[in-house]
């Protein structure tokens, strides 16, 4: 293996080797799923897809695990205000969330646990942090984490504990022997609906959030595992206490490799449902093709910050675009492998083995295009559309994507062109242009090429 990842954990770039020859266990935190995700949720899932791929691409097989949040506070609350029960709620918008990630190319995962079907395992979990003095339980029936007795913890956020602050999910309650302290398992409460509500030693409640992905890691995974996933907005809280209830219970590391995903902003501002300034995926897709989408996500690099904006996807669809009419007008040859030795492969493996080097192996794709566009080999379109697929780019049909989102149908273009062709024939050139224009007003693109004349989508 050639591949290097930068590890939020000792902040440095480490050459990567599976714990296990040959195979990569990797867990990725999901989504709350009391809503759609936003455009920001998409990015991390298109981030760990694309790691995901190039692992495989790289001959590692993969297990891969993206768990779904299926019960917490904000699952209640809209529940409650939809009038239905959690689990209702949460087969609905597990269902939208499916359809919004299909139609963005993200691959299923080899596992999708829900976090309800793992409650015997957290209890497992906190029970062994308990006897071994690392948790607590208060009068109201809450069961802490104690993390002053927990050596080590702040390693993953680099805060010292007298820096630390409570996360916004980390409720502060007199109860807490120390405000840093965090709960395990929540006590019920009188008044939420009783299918959020099972039983335990400590009486009937629930899980705590962080609790439930060290369960669902550990049952899939294994007590450590490759790469443990997610945004950069979860290394704290919540990625450092799963490290703390892991490492506690169990006495081993949670993760080799911890990989972060920078925020996706507006305006200077990080995307989030909290903050009211995010858009679902599929108010994008309503202005947007999906395809376009990714590709505005796959080129910017997985760790750095990226700036949502009209601009920035009509940018990313010109680019799209380029690489589409490049295997338009050069058919790939069928059955092309990728024959990392040659040039423009080399380059494009020596990108992604560097931490995911998307925009590297991107600036790779148009090299080649220009290749394709100057020698019309096809031998060179396969081997673009081969490179691309590593990325889960550009196996659509090109015409399909060039001529996507036009209002006139085909036939009515074709006579059109035709109509054109008989103009120019009879040397009516003020005709000719005339139906360019008309065609061009309309949103359609003619090319003239020695094979006649060809038309795209001007989006």
């Amino acid at each position: 293996m050639t591949l290097r990842i930068y590890n939020t954990l000792t902040r440095a770039m480490e050459d990567f080797l599976p714990l296990e020859a040959g195979h990569v266990r990797m867990y990725v935190c999901g989504v709350t799923v009391y809503d759609r995700p936003h455009i920001g949720n998409a990015r991390s899932a298109v981030s760990f897809d694309v790691a995901r791929r190039w692992l495989e691409a790289s001959g590692l097989r993969v297990t891969f695990v993206r768990n779904i949040t299926d019960i917490d506070d904000k699952m209640i609350r809209r529940a409650v205000e939809n009038g239905e029960t959690v689990r209702a709620l949460a087969e609905r918008m597990t269902a939208l969330m499916y359809a919004d990630y299909d139609a963005l190319g993200v691959m299923r995962p080899t596992h999708d646990p829900r976090a309800t079907d793992y409650l015997p395992q957290m209890l497992d979990i906190v029970g062994a942090l308990q006897r071994k003095g690392l948790a607590y339980a208060t009068e109201e029936g809450d069961v802490n984490f104690a993390v002053r007795k927990m050596p080590g913890y702040g390693k993953l956020s680099g805060k010292s504990l007298d820096d630390l602050q409570a996360g916004e999910r980390v409720a502060v309650s007199t109860a807490k022997q120390d405000p840093l302290d965090f709960v395990l398992w929540k006590a019920a409460k009188p008044e939420e609906p009783e299918d959020a509500k099972w039983d335990s030693p400590w009486g009937r409640g629930r899980p705590g959030w962080h609790i439930e992905c060290s369960a669902m890691a550990c049952a899939l995974l294994g007590q450590t595992i490759d790469i443990h996933g997610g945004g950069i907005d979860l290394i704290f809280p919540h990625h450092e206490n799963e490290i703390a209830q892991s490492e506690g219970a169990h006495g081993a590391p949670l993760a080799k490799v911890w990989m972060h995903n920078g925020f996706l902003n507006i305006d200077g501002t990080k995307m989030s449902k909290s903050l009211g300034n995010f858009f679902s995926v599929p108010d994008v897709l309503a202005h947007y093709d999906p395809e376009t989408v990714r590709f505005f996500l796959v080129r910017g690099h997985y760790r750095s910050e990226l700036g949502w904006s009209d601009r920035h996807l009509d940018d990313a669809r010109a680019g799209l675009k380029r690489l589409y009419t490049a295997l338009d007008a050069v058919p790939p040859a069928a059955g092309i492998g990728i024959d990392w030795q040659e040039p423009h492969a080399a380059r494009f493996k020596a990108a992604m083995d560097e931490d995911f080097g998307t925009p590297e192996a991107v600036a790779v794709l148009f090299e080649l295009a220009s290749e394709v566009n100057r020698t019309r080999s096809a031998q060179a379109a396969g081997l673009l559309k081969a490179l691309a697929g590593t990325l889960g780019l550009l196996q659509g049909e090109p015409q399909a994507f060039l001529r996507a989102g036009t209002k006139l149908d085909e036939a009515a273009i074709r006579s059109r062109i035709a109509q054109r062709a008989a103009a120019k024939a009879a040397k009516n050139f003020a005709e000719a242009d005339g139906i360019r224009a008309e065609l061009l007003a309309q949103g359609i693109v003619l090319k003239d090429g020695p094979e006649g004349t060809t038309w795209a989508s001007a989006q």
